[in-house]
């Protein structure tokens, strides 16, 4: 992969003003549950591959 040299005239830099409290506060929160999603996710398919092989 090479160097990706940006264009005349367009910049990649993006500058976004500070989030507040209850901005961090919810992705935080949104944060956690994704995690615990895709830990369920997870054990899900292990508890179906453990049934399949005692089978």
């Amino acid at each position: 992969m090479g160097i990706i040299k940006e264009p005349v005239g367009v910049d990649f830099i993006i500058e976004s003003p500070p989030l507040t409290e209850e901005e961090k506060k919810e992705i935080s929160e949104f944060i956690q549950n994704r995690k615990m999603v895709i830990k369920q996710l997870i054990k899900r398919k292990i508890s179906k591959n453990t049934k399949k092989e005692t089978v």
